[in-house]
């Protein structure tokens, strides 16, 4: 690296499975003219931090990394990440819910999702930035007709919109999205509309066009998205078309199946792309003046195996794809004109699960 990429270098961090020999969170270093990831440090103090946020210290403004801990107990943990390896501010907090999935911050909390349990957890922030004791659960109820997979809800993601009014939980057991309100001085979750998603497609996680007026389901248990509008005046959202997002007849080979796992959408609201698990490879589909009706261009791989999360950096000009079973994170620098990621180099990370950047 060079002396002036490194004075221009940002940060970002690794979570994996500790469980499957991961190093649990990772620091590392981000060239600003390559993309490429250099290894700073790493701390196991979170069992399975398999996803990560970034937020910021009430009082003290300090940048701080919240992780879930993807455990039948169910964890989430807040680190301060200055120099050298993150480290626990307080305790892991128990978030009163199994096999936490994902976490977002929302007027003055922090939300999981409760896979094995099938709920959404708010646990307050301190001015440190810090955790305190859980403040409310919203249980899910429900199931579909996967009964390998829905036999309850199994709640995946959750988001807070971009107007922060509300929040939404995406229910992969149950094949809805649901749409809360989160009280700011109590931490109470409450349920303001479900929406009902095609039956088995088993929904995953979710993006916001930039415009704030369209929302992208991923769905697992079939290689799809769910276009919906969104209406943040009263918190409606209402689907109106699915598409592929693989070409037809493509299959992970031997039969098996592929399992989409996540999606990100281009800062100018051009490109919309998915990671395949099975099929290994990102989808590439471009969004129209409508935002409406993605199609799909190309697919890529995906530079390893079994791409469990998908991550465009802030400048727009890189993903990021953290490739659970090969162990590693690859880089791939985006075509601004087609949007097909080209592959640009890898770093080794063992039970690899999201990136994030600071």
């Amino acid at each position: 690296m060079s002396s002036s990429s490194a004075g221009r270098a940002r940060r970002a961090f690794i979570g994996s499975f500790t469980s499957a020999g991961g190093r649990g969170i990772t620091a590392v270093a981000v060239d600003a003219d390559t993309g490429a990831l250099a290894v700073l440090a790493d701390t196991a103090a979170v069992p399975d931090p398999s996803f990560l946020a970034v937020g910021t210290a009430p009082g003290t403004g300090a940048t701080v990394l919240y992780a879930v801990s993807e455990t039948p107990e169910g964890g989430a943990a807040a680190l301060a990440v200055d120099d050298g390896p993150p480290r626990l501010i307080g305790e892991v907090r128990a978030v009163a819910g199994d096999s936490p999935t994902h976490l977002a911050l929302a007027a003055g909390h922090l939300l999981t999702a409760n896979y094995g349990s099938g709920g959404v957890t708010a646990l307050p922030v301190r001015d440190d930035g810090g955790l305190g004791p859980v403040a409310s659960v919203l249980r899910h109820e429900g199931s579909g007709p996967d009964s390998g997979r829905q036999a309850s809800p199994h709640a995946h993601q959750v988001l807070a919109d971009p107007s922060g009014k509300w929040v939404l939980s995406v229910d992969l057991g149950t094949d809805s999205v649901r749409v809360c309100a989160l009280d700011e001085g109590t931490g109470t979750l409450r349920l303001h509309a479900e929406t009902a998603l095609r039956p088995g497609t088993g929904p995953r996680h979710l993006a916001f066009h930039p415009s704030g007026g369209h929302v992208y389901v991923l769905n697992e248990l079939e290689p799809t998205v769910t276009v919906c509008r969104w209406n943040a005046a009263d918190g409606s959202l209402d689907p109106v078309g699915e598409v592929p997002v693989l070409p037809d007849g493509a299959d992970a080979g031997d039969g098996a199946r592929t399992y989409p796992s996540e999606l990100a959408v281009s800062h100018d609201g051009r490109f919309l792309w998915t990671a395949n698990r099975g099929h290994d490879s990102i989808s590439v589909l471009t969004l129209d003046d409508t935002a409406e009706k993605p199609v799909l261009a190309a697919a890529v791989g995906c530079g390893g195996r079994w791409p469990r999360d998908l991550t465009l950096d802030p400048t727009g000009r890189w993903l990021y794809v953290a490739n659970e079973h090969s162990g590693d994170v690859s880089w791939f620098a985006v075509d601004a004109e087609t949007g097909i990621p080209a592959h640009a180099g890898s770093v080794e990370a063992p039970a690899a699960s999201c990136v994030v950047f600071v």
